[in-house]
Protein backbone atom coordinates (compact mmCIF):
# COMPACT_ATOMS: atom_id res chain seq x y z
CA UNK A 1 0.00 0.00 0.00
CA UNK A 2 1.05 3.58 -0.69
CA UNK A 3 -0.40 6.07 1.79
CA UNK A 4 -0.26 9.74 0.81
CA UNK A 5 -1.58 12.73 2.77
CA UNK A 6 -3.90 14.91 0.71
CA UNK A 7 -2.45 18.40 0.33
CA UNK A 8 -0.32 17.89 3.42
CA UNK A 9 1.13 21.34 4.10
CA UNK A 10 -2.17 23.14 3.60
CA UNK A 11 -4.16 20.55 5.57
CA UNK A 12 -1.71 20.56 8.45
CA UNK A 13 -1.58 24.37 8.55
CA UNK A 14 -5.39 24.41 8.61
CA UNK A 15 -5.40 22.01 11.56
CA UNK A 16 -2.84 24.15 13.40
CA UNK A 17 -4.91 27.30 12.90
CA UNK A 18 -8.14 25.59 13.97
CA UNK A 19 -6.43 24.26 17.08
CA UNK A 20 -5.27 27.78 17.89
CA UNK A 21 -8.55 29.65 17.65
CA UNK A 22 -9.24 30.11 13.95
CA UNK A 23 -12.94 30.20 13.11
CA UNK A 24 -12.74 28.85 9.58
CA UNK A 25 -10.91 26.15 7.64
CA UNK A 26 -8.46 27.62 5.12
CA UNK A 27 -8.81 24.46 3.01
CA UNK A 28 -12.07 25.98 1.77
CA UNK A 29 -10.68 29.47 1.06
CA UNK A 30 -8.25 31.13 -1.38
CA UNK A 31 -5.17 30.09 0.55
CA UNK A 32 -1.66 28.93 -0.20
CA UNK A 33 1.32 27.94 1.89
CA UNK A 34 4.39 29.85 0.78
CA UNK A 35 7.52 31.69 1.76
CA UNK A 36 8.38 35.37 1.74
CA UNK A 37 7.85 36.70 -1.79
CA UNK A 38 10.97 38.86 -1.41
CA UNK A 39 13.23 35.89 -0.71
CA UNK A 40 14.23 32.75 -2.61
CA UNK A 41 11.47 30.97 -0.67
CA UNK A 42 8.72 33.04 -2.29
CA UNK A 43 6.96 30.18 -4.02
CA UNK A 44 3.71 28.26 -3.59
CA UNK A 45 4.34 25.12 -1.56
CA UNK A 46 0.68 24.05 -1.32
CA UNK A 47 -2.63 25.43 -2.54
CA UNK A 48 -6.31 25.05 -1.66
CA UNK A 49 -8.80 23.58 -4.13
CA UNK A 50 -10.39 27.03 -4.78
CA UNK A 51 -6.93 28.29 -5.77
CA UNK A 52 -6.32 25.22 -7.92
CA UNK A 53 -9.53 25.95 -9.86
CA UNK A 54 -8.13 29.42 -10.69
CA UNK A 55 -4.96 27.91 -12.11
CA UNK A 56 -2.59 28.43 -9.18
CA UNK A 57 0.18 25.83 -9.33
CA UNK A 58 2.64 24.41 -6.84
CA UNK A 59 6.18 25.87 -7.19
CA UNK A 60 5.07 29.03 -9.00
CA UNK A 61 5.92 32.39 -7.41
CA UNK A 62 3.59 34.07 -4.94
CA UNK A 63 3.62 37.09 -7.25
CA UNK A 64 2.33 34.99 -10.15
CA UNK A 65 -0.29 33.30 -7.95
CA UNK A 66 -1.67 36.68 -6.83
CA UNK A 67 -2.25 37.66 -10.44
CA UNK A 68 -4.49 34.62 -10.88
CA UNK A 69 -6.13 35.00 -7.48
CA UNK A 70 -6.26 38.61 -6.15
CA UNK A 71 -8.01 37.45 -2.95
CA UNK A 72 -5.11 35.11 -2.19
CA UNK A 73 -3.99 34.79 1.41
CA UNK A 74 -0.51 33.42 2.07
CA UNK A 75 0.30 31.42 5.18
CA UNK A 76 3.91 30.66 6.17
CA UNK A 77 5.04 27.05 6.42
CA UNK A 78 5.20 25.57 9.90
CA UNK A 79 7.70 22.76 9.55
CA UNK A 80 7.89 21.93 13.24
CA UNK A 81 4.13 21.29 13.27
CA UNK A 82 4.37 19.38 9.99
CA UNK A 83 6.96 17.10 11.57
CA UNK A 84 4.65 16.56 14.54
CA UNK A 85 1.73 15.62 12.26
CA UNK A 86 3.95 13.38 10.17
CA UNK A 87 5.13 11.54 13.27
CA UNK A 88 1.52 11.12 14.44
CA UNK A 89 0.63 9.52 11.11
CA UNK A 90 3.52 7.08 11.09
CA UNK A 91 3.06 6.23 14.78
CA UNK A 92 -0.55 5.31 14.01
CA UNK A 93 0.52 3.04 11.15
CA UNK A 94 3.33 1.45 13.18
CA UNK A 95 0.64 0.10 15.53
CA UNK A 96 -0.36 -2.27 12.74
CA UNK A 97 3.03 -3.25 11.29
CA UNK A 98 6.73 -2.35 11.52
CA UNK A 99 7.12 -2.95 7.77
CA UNK A 100 6.76 0.67 6.69
CA UNK A 101 9.06 2.63 4.40
CA UNK A 102 8.82 6.39 4.85
CA UNK A 103 9.14 8.00 1.41
CA UNK A 104 8.76 11.62 2.53
CA UNK A 105 7.21 13.69 5.31
CA UNK A 106 3.70 12.95 4.01
CA UNK A 107 3.84 9.54 2.31
CA UNK A 108 4.94 5.98 2.97
CA UNK A 109 4.77 2.41 1.73
CA UNK A 110 3.25 -0.31 3.90
CA UNK A 111 4.00 -4.00 3.24
CA UNK A 112 0.50 -5.34 3.84
CA UNK A 113 1.29 -8.82 2.54
CA UNK A 114 3.06 -9.68 5.79
CA UNK A 115 0.04 -8.84 7.97
CA UNK A 116 -2.88 -9.66 5.66
CA UNK A 117 -3.58 -12.89 7.55
CA UNK A 118 -4.11 -10.76 10.66
CA UNK A 119 -6.18 -7.88 9.29
CA UNK A 120 -7.94 -9.45 6.32
CA UNK A 121 -9.13 -7.91 3.05
CA UNK A 122 -6.75 -5.10 1.93
CA UNK A 123 -9.49 -2.76 0.72
CA UNK A 124 -11.45 -3.02 3.97
CA UNK A 125 -8.25 -2.43 5.94
CA UNK A 126 -7.51 0.66 3.82
CA UNK A 127 -10.98 2.01 4.57
CA UNK A 128 -10.39 1.42 8.28
CA UNK A 129 -7.05 3.26 8.16
CA UNK A 130 -8.52 6.18 6.22
CA UNK A 131 -11.32 6.62 8.75
CA UNK A 132 -9.01 6.31 11.74
CA UNK A 133 -6.63 8.95 10.36
CA UNK A 134 -9.54 11.33 9.69
CA UNK A 135 -11.16 10.75 13.09
CA UNK A 136 -7.99 10.95 15.17
CA UNK A 137 -5.69 13.25 13.17
CA UNK A 138 -8.26 15.35 11.27
CA UNK A 139 -6.79 15.07 7.77
CA UNK A 140 -7.40 12.80 4.78
CA UNK A 141 -5.17 10.41 2.87
CA UNK A 142 -5.24 8.57 -0.41
CA UNK A 143 -4.31 4.89 -0.40
CA UNK A 144 -3.09 2.88 -3.37
CA UNK A 145 -3.15 -0.93 -3.21
CA UNK A 146 -1.11 -3.07 -5.60
CA UNK A 147 1.29 -5.99 -5.96
CA UNK A 148 4.36 -3.72 -5.90
CA UNK A 149 5.51 -0.28 -4.78
CA UNK A 150 5.42 1.35 -8.22
CA UNK A 151 1.80 0.39 -8.91
CA UNK A 152 0.73 1.28 -5.36
CA UNK A 153 2.21 4.76 -5.87
CA UNK A 154 0.48 5.10 -9.24
CA UNK A 155 -2.83 3.95 -7.76
CA UNK A 156 -2.75 6.46 -4.91
CA UNK A 157 -2.41 9.28 -7.49
CA UNK A 158 -5.36 8.26 -9.70
CA UNK A 159 -7.87 10.73 -8.26
CA UNK A 160 -8.01 12.73 -5.02
CA UNK A 161 -8.86 13.47 -2.27
CA UNK A 162 -9.83 10.79 0.26
CA UNK A 163 -9.83 7.93 -2.25
CA UNK A 164 -8.72 4.29 -2.33
CA UNK A 165 -7.58 2.81 -5.64
CA UNK A 166 -6.23 -0.59 -6.63
CA UNK A 167 -3.77 -1.37 -9.43
CA UNK A 168 -3.18 -5.10 -9.32
CA UNK A 169 -1.15 -6.91 -11.99
CA UNK A 170 -4.26 -7.76 -14.00
CA UNK A 171 -5.47 -4.12 -13.90
CA UNK A 172 -2.34 -2.48 -15.33
CA UNK A 173 -3.41 -2.57 -18.99
CA UNK A 174 -6.90 -1.28 -18.21
CA UNK A 175 -6.08 1.41 -15.66
CA UNK A 176 -2.49 2.49 -16.35
CA UNK A 177 -1.80 1.97 -20.05
CA UNK A 178 -4.21 4.72 -21.28
CA UNK A 179 -2.58 7.42 -19.09
CA UNK A 180 -0.22 10.06 -20.56
CA UNK A 181 3.40 8.91 -20.36
CA UNK A 182 4.16 11.88 -18.08
CA UNK A 183 1.89 10.34 -15.43
CA UNK A 184 4.22 7.36 -15.01
CA UNK A 185 6.07 7.56 -11.70
CA UNK A 186 9.74 8.28 -12.38
CA UNK A 187 9.24 10.03 -15.73
CA UNK A 188 10.23 13.66 -15.24
CA UNK A 189 8.99 16.77 -16.99
CA UNK A 190 12.11 17.03 -19.17
CA UNK A 191 11.80 13.42 -20.32
CA UNK A 192 8.22 13.75 -21.58
CA UNK A 193 8.95 15.91 -24.67
CA UNK A 194 11.85 13.60 -25.59
CA UNK A 195 9.50 10.61 -25.50
CA UNK A 196 6.81 12.45 -27.44
CA UNK A 197 9.29 13.29 -30.18
CA UNK A 198 9.77 9.53 -30.53
CA UNK A 199 6.01 9.02 -30.88
CA UNK A 200 5.54 7.83 -27.29
CA UNK A 201 2.53 9.62 -25.82
CA UNK A 202 0.93 7.09 -23.48
CA UNK A 203 2.18 4.57 -20.94
CA UNK A 204 0.99 1.87 -23.37
CA UNK A 205 3.28 3.32 -26.05
CA UNK A 206 6.24 3.16 -23.67
CA UNK A 207 5.39 -0.36 -22.50
CA UNK A 208 5.43 -1.56 -26.12
CA UNK A 209 8.56 0.38 -27.14
CA UNK A 210 11.66 -1.17 -28.63
CA UNK A 211 14.33 -1.18 -25.94
CA UNK A 212 17.23 -0.93 -28.38
CA UNK A 213 15.71 2.18 -29.92
CA UNK A 214 15.10 3.79 -26.53
CA UNK A 215 18.62 2.95 -25.37
CA UNK A 216 20.03 5.26 -28.06
CA UNK A 217 18.33 8.18 -26.33
CA UNK A 218 18.12 7.17 -22.67
CA UNK A 219 21.02 4.72 -22.28
CA UNK A 220 20.68 2.51 -19.19
CA UNK A 221 17.39 4.13 -18.20
CA UNK A 222 15.62 2.55 -21.18
CA UNK A 223 15.13 -0.88 -19.62
CA UNK A 224 13.81 0.45 -16.28
CA UNK A 225 11.45 2.85 -18.08
CA UNK A 226 9.87 0.02 -20.09
CA UNK A 227 9.57 -2.24 -17.05
CA UNK A 228 7.89 0.56 -15.09
CA UNK A 229 5.46 1.19 -17.94
CA UNK A 230 4.52 -2.50 -17.78
CA UNK A 231 3.89 -2.22 -14.05
CA UNK A 232 6.89 -4.40 -13.19
CA UNK A 233 8.80 -3.49 -10.04
CA UNK A 234 10.63 -5.65 -7.52
CA UNK A 235 11.79 -3.03 -5.01
CA UNK A 236 11.17 -4.26 -1.45
CA UNK A 237 9.60 -2.16 1.29
CA UNK A 238 12.67 -1.21 3.33
CA UNK A 239 11.54 -0.43 6.84
CA UNK A 240 13.03 2.65 8.46
CA UNK A 241 12.43 0.81 11.71
CA UNK A 242 15.26 -1.70 11.18
CA UNK A 243 17.72 0.38 13.16
CA UNK A 244 16.28 3.46 14.84
CA UNK A 245 19.66 4.93 15.71
CA UNK A 246 21.00 5.90 12.32
CA UNK A 247 23.62 8.50 11.53
CA UNK A 248 22.85 11.29 9.09
CA UNK A 249 23.81 14.74 7.93
CA UNK A 250 22.37 17.11 5.34
CA UNK A 251 23.19 20.54 3.96
CA UNK A 252 21.17 23.29 2.29
CA UNK A 253 22.84 24.44 -0.91
CA UNK A 254 23.65 28.09 -1.51
CA UNK A 255 21.95 27.84 -4.90
CA UNK A 256 19.52 25.30 -6.33
CA UNK A 257 21.38 23.00 -8.71
CA UNK A 258 21.41 19.67 -10.51
CA UNK A 259 25.06 19.86 -11.57
CA UNK A 260 26.49 16.41 -10.80
CA UNK A 261 30.06 17.63 -10.22
CA UNK A 262 28.89 20.09 -7.58
CA UNK A 263 26.54 17.56 -6.01
CA UNK A 264 29.33 14.96 -5.95
CA UNK A 265 31.52 17.30 -3.92
CA UNK A 266 28.70 17.73 -1.40
CA UNK A 267 28.18 13.97 -1.25
CA UNK A 268 31.89 13.49 -0.57
CA UNK A 269 31.83 16.04 2.24
CA UNK A 270 28.72 14.43 3.73
CA UNK A 271 30.25 10.96 3.37
CA UNK A 272 33.34 12.04 5.28
CA UNK A 273 31.18 13.50 8.04
CA UNK A 274 28.85 10.53 8.58
CA UNK A 275 31.63 7.95 8.13
CA UNK A 276 33.80 9.64 10.73
CA UNK A 277 30.89 9.67 13.20
CA UNK A 278 30.24 6.01 12.41
CA UNK A 279 33.86 5.07 13.11
CA UNK A 280 33.83 7.10 16.30
CA UNK A 281 30.95 4.94 17.53
CA UNK A 282 32.78 1.80 16.32
CA UNK A 283 29.79 0.93 14.12
CA UNK A 284 29.25 -0.32 10.59
CA UNK A 285 26.33 0.52 8.30
CA UNK A 286 24.41 -1.90 6.12
CA UNK A 287 22.22 0.76 4.46
CA UNK A 288 23.05 4.07 2.75
CA UNK A 289 20.23 6.53 2.06
CA UNK A 290 20.39 9.74 0.03
CA UNK A 291 17.76 12.42 0.65
CA UNK A 292 17.12 15.53 -1.43
CA UNK A 293 14.74 18.44 -1.07
CA UNK A 294 13.42 20.00 -4.27
CA UNK A 295 12.72 23.70 -4.75
CA UNK A 296 9.07 23.14 -3.77
CA UNK A 297 10.30 21.62 -0.45
CA UNK A 298 9.18 18.14 -1.47
CA UNK A 299 11.58 15.54 -0.11
CA UNK A 300 12.66 12.47 -2.02
CA UNK A 301 14.86 9.67 -0.78
CA UNK A 302 16.34 6.48 -2.12
CA UNK A 303 18.37 3.87 -0.27
CA UNK A 304 20.34 0.72 -0.91
CA UNK A 305 21.47 -2.13 1.27
CA UNK A 306 25.19 -2.84 0.92
CA UNK A 307 26.48 -6.35 0.40
CA UNK A 308 28.90 -5.80 3.30
CA UNK A 309 28.43 -3.45 6.25
CA UNK A 310 31.02 -0.66 6.12
CA UNK A 311 32.51 2.35 7.85
CA UNK A 312 34.66 3.35 4.87
CA UNK A 313 34.31 6.90 3.55
CA UNK A 314 35.08 5.84 -0.02
CA UNK A 315 32.54 2.97 -0.01
CA UNK A 316 29.81 5.23 1.40
CA UNK A 317 30.67 7.97 -1.11
CA UNK A 318 30.57 5.65 -4.13
CA UNK A 319 27.27 4.16 -2.94
CA UNK A 320 25.80 7.64 -2.42
CA UNK A 321 26.73 8.72 -5.96
CA UNK A 322 25.11 5.63 -7.46
CA UNK A 323 21.98 6.10 -5.35
CA UNK A 324 21.70 9.75 -6.40
CA UNK A 325 21.95 8.86 -10.09
CA UNK A 326 19.30 6.16 -9.66
CA UNK A 327 16.86 8.81 -8.41
CA UNK A 328 16.72 10.20 -11.99
CA UNK A 329 16.03 13.74 -10.77
CA UNK A 330 15.19 16.40 -13.34
CA UNK A 331 14.50 19.40 -11.10
CA UNK A 332 17.16 21.37 -9.24
CA UNK A 333 17.64 20.50 -5.59
CA UNK A 334 18.10 22.85 -2.64
CA UNK A 335 19.16 20.33 0.01
CA UNK A 336 20.98 17.01 0.03
CA UNK A 337 21.77 14.56 2.80
CA UNK A 338 23.17 11.13 3.55
CA UNK A 339 21.91 8.78 6.23
CA UNK A 340 23.44 5.51 7.38
CA UNK A 341 21.04 2.94 8.82
CA UNK A 342 20.84 -0.67 9.91
CA UNK A 343 23.96 -0.26 12.05
CA UNK A 344 25.93 -3.12 13.55
CA UNK A 345 28.85 -3.56 15.95
CA UNK A 346 30.49 -6.32 13.94
CA UNK A 347 31.23 -6.81 10.27
CA UNK A 348 31.78 -9.96 8.26
CA UNK A 349 32.99 -9.44 4.69
CA UNK A 350 31.93 -11.76 1.90
CA UNK A 351 34.89 -11.70 -0.47
CA UNK A 352 35.25 -13.68 -3.67
CA UNK A 353 38.49 -14.40 -5.52
CA UNK A 354 37.65 -11.53 -7.87
CA UNK A 355 36.50 -9.00 -5.24
CA UNK A 356 38.87 -6.32 -4.01
CA UNK A 357 36.24 -4.15 -2.32
CA UNK A 358 37.57 -4.77 1.17
CA UNK A 359 40.56 -2.44 1.36
CA UNK A 360 42.42 -2.56 4.67
CA UNK A 361 44.69 0.31 3.63
CA UNK A 362 41.63 2.51 3.01
CA UNK A 363 40.35 1.82 6.53
CA UNK A 364 43.79 2.60 7.95
CA UNK A 365 43.85 5.90 6.04
CA UNK A 366 40.36 6.79 7.34
CA UNK A 367 41.49 6.10 10.91
CA UNK A 368 44.60 8.24 10.44
CA UNK A 369 42.59 11.16 9.05
CA UNK A 370 40.11 10.84 11.92
CA UNK A 371 42.90 11.04 14.52
CA UNK A 372 44.38 14.15 12.85
CA UNK A 373 40.98 15.87 12.74
CA UNK A 374 40.19 15.02 16.35
CA UNK A 375 43.54 16.46 17.43
CA UNK A 376 43.70 19.58 15.25
CA UNK A 377 40.10 20.18 14.12
CA UNK A 378 37.98 19.23 11.11
CA UNK A 379 39.42 21.95 8.86
CA UNK A 380 43.04 20.88 9.23
CA UNK A 381 42.84 18.25 6.46
CA UNK A 382 40.55 17.98 3.44
CA UNK A 383 40.09 15.77 0.43
CA UNK A 384 41.72 17.56 -2.52
CA UNK A 385 38.48 17.76 -4.50
CA UNK A 386 36.82 19.66 -1.65
CA UNK A 387 39.39 22.47 -1.59
CA UNK A 388 38.14 25.66 -3.20
CA UNK A 389 40.29 26.61 -6.20
CA UNK A 390 40.93 30.11 -4.77
CA UNK A 391 42.10 28.61 -1.50
CA UNK A 392 44.31 26.20 -3.43
CA UNK A 393 45.93 29.03 -5.42
CA UNK A 394 46.47 31.04 -2.22
CA UNK A 395 48.09 28.00 -0.65
CA UNK A 396 50.47 27.62 -3.62
CA UNK A 397 51.41 31.33 -3.42
CA UNK A 398 52.25 31.01 0.30
CA UNK A 399 54.41 28.00 -0.42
Amino acid sequence: MHIDVNNAFLSWTAIYLLENGSKYDIRNSYAVIGGDAKSRNGIVLAKSNPCKKLGVKTAETIYSARKKCPALKVYPPNFSFYSKMSKSLFDLLYKYTPDIEIASIDECYLDYGKVMNIYGDPYLFAEKIQKQILDELKFTVNIGIANNKLCAKMASDFSKPFKIHTLYDYEVEEKMYPLPVGDLFGIGKKTVPKLERLGIFTIRDLANSDENMLRRYFKNMASSMILSARGINNDPVISDNIEPKGIGNEITLVKDTLDFDEISSHLLSLSENVAMRLRKQKKYAHTVCVTVKLKDFKRKSHQKKLENATCSTSVIYEAAKKIFLEMHLEDDIRLIGIRLDNLTDVVAHQISLFDNSYDVSSNTLDDTIDSIKMKYGNKIIKTASLIDRKDFNNLKEKQ
